[in-house]
């Protein structure tokens, strides 16, 4: 089995969680969170991104309603998911999402870290935790 470098997103309309995994290990770490606005990242902070870690896939989180059901979100994450693939030409894989916000909410707040959203690492603890997910299932 060959390692592969993975980034994830947990995409937001002010800020998009990103974090970085290797099949290998099955291990995921968060990175600073892009911003957003409206939903359109700062795509030079993107690239940037994409160059740092030369990933070999792109999974992106679809924020499905507990039922199953898609969200009103869904379709945005989905646009988002398109305009990666279409940018830097790598695979992207939607990931089911439900309740990793709610959990990095948590794990935020057991770490002690609240105040401005800025400060916040909620977005990317959650893209960790979809990565995480993803990669479970990859084994």
């Amino acid at each position: 089995m060959t390692n592969k470098l993975v980034l994830a997103f947990d995409f937001g309309m002010r800020s998009i969680g990103c974090a970085v995994g290797q099949t290998i290990s099955g291990t995921a770490n968060e990175l600073k969170p892009i911003n957003a606005v409206n939903g359109a990242p700062q795509w030079a902070e993107m690239q940037a991104l994409i160059e740092e870690w030369k990933p070999h896939a792109l999974i992106v989180g679809l924020p499905l309603n507990m039922d199953g059901s898609e969200s009103e979100m869904c379709q945005s994450a989905r646009r988002f998911g398109n305009r990666l693939n279409g940018r830097f030409k790598l695979p992207v894989e939607m990931a089911d999402e439900r309740l990793t916000t709610r959990e990095a909410k948590h794990e935020a707040h057991l770490r002690g870290r609240r105040g401005s959203y800025k400060d916040n690492p909620v977005d990317s603890i959650a893209a960790r935790m979809i990565l995480e997910g993803w990669l479970a299932q990859q084994q």
